[in-house]
């Protein structure tokens, strides 16, 4: 596996170019973007420009809507249910976290679930908007069905991420960004793409049996919650997990469960849809709306300072403030270009080919 530098500009460029010709208006096409690129930026290669395929083989299945027409269906003061009318994640879930922050700024919190929408990116890029305007941002979104419940030998939930963003003073901001399983379907692929075994824990294979082999789901196998069995506290995970699925989708009138249709395009919906695409959920809260925001970014600074300087279990350790990996890849990143293992590369160089648009190197 090799790796290849390239700029974060040729790559914006590209993935534009992508996006246009699923027939994304321009301003569409620069925000789904600026969401993939964020995600390459901070270390989460798995939900990046190697997602770009995915998106283009859903649309030519018919599953993603280019010209979107996203609404508000249903609205009180502090609340709102928003249809992304089937249009690309990347760009419903901003439109859905701008309406939650408008609310903010208006009432204190705003909170905005949605229907009919697709995969939407990394978590923290959405809940990072709320950031900017001294507010916590909370961000979450359902999924395909890999994860198989604790003690269930069929593939129920999504791997389900939820993201929480605090803004700090001094420092980034706090952002717990995960899934709420073992692992991300994207590290499996990464593992596959790398011909490499995966940890113990993260998957089971069809018969319920632990596996360390990447492409288990393919042959029927089932992503394990957060905790891997229920000694280790499987159950929190299958709860987290539980949890973003009803606020998602149950709440919004979105496919949940079993019935969420899958990102892979080979896998056909559900022919018996529960409700409409993905679901997701936002919130936004002003800090001001609790106590004084420079207040509370002062606390939020000593925080980070004491965790910073606990006791570690060895000299070489160190506590880690969530989000402080992501934001040094960012930095890096920035100045020093985006690394893309070759197996991409090819595969967008592939996807140009069939899209009759310039190469990406």
């Amino acid at each position: 596996m090799n790796f290849i530098t390239l700029t974060e500009t040729n790559l914006r460029n590209f993935t534009q170019s992508v996006f246009k010709k699923m027939g994304c208006s321009d301003a569409h096409a620069k925000l789904a973007t600026d969401v993939l690129i964020r995600s390459d930026l901070r270390g989460i290669d798995s939900h990046g420009v190697a997602r770009l395929s995915g998106y283009i083989r859903l649309w030519e299945k018919q599953r993603i809507n280019a010209t979107p027409d996203i609404k508000i269906i249903h609205e009180t003061a502090t609340t709102a249910t928003v249809d992304g009318d089937a249009g690309l994640g990347l760009v419903v879930a901003p439109f859905a976290m701008q309406v939650a922050i408008e609310k903010a700024e208006k009432y204190g919190t705003g909170w905005v679930s949605v229907k009919n929408s697709n995969h939407f990116g990394i978590a923290g890029y959405h809940a990072l908007m709320a950031v900017e305007k001294d507010m916590i941002g909370i961000s979450m979104t359902n999924a395909s069905p890999l994860v198989a419940p604790t003690y269930a030998n069929e593939r129920l939930l999504g791997t389900n991420p939820m993201c929480y963003a605090f803004p700090a003073g001094k420092y980034p901001p706090v952002v717990i960004d995960m899934a709420t399983s073992a692992a991300a379907n994207g590290k499996l692929e990464i593992a596959q793409r790398a011909n490499k075994s995966i940890p113990d824990g993260w998957v089971q294979d069809k018969t319920g049996k632990g596996s360390i082999d990447p492409n288990e789901l393919k042959n029927g196998g089932s992503l394990l919650p957060l905790g891997s069995d229920k000694d280790h506290g499987s159950h929190k995970g299958y709860g987290l997990g539980a949890t973003v699925d009803i606020l998602s989708a149950v709440l919004s009138g979105a496919n949940y469960g079993p019935w969420v249709p899958p990102f892979v395009s080979f896998l056909e919906p559900s022919q018996n849809p529960v409700g409409e695409g993905l679901g997701h959920f936002f919130g936004a809260m002003s800090v001001a709306g609790f106590r004084p925001a420079d207040e509370f970014k002062a606390h939020l600074d000593n925080w980070i300072e004491r965790f910073k300087n606990a006791k570690t279990v060895a000299p070489d350790k160190q506590v880690i403030i969530p989000g402080e990996p992501e934001y040094n890849f960012e930095q890096e990143r920035r100045l020093h270009g985006i690394p893309l293992i070759d197996v991409v590369i090819n595969d967008l160089n592939e996807l140009a080919a069939h899209l009759q648009i310039d190469k990406l190197i």
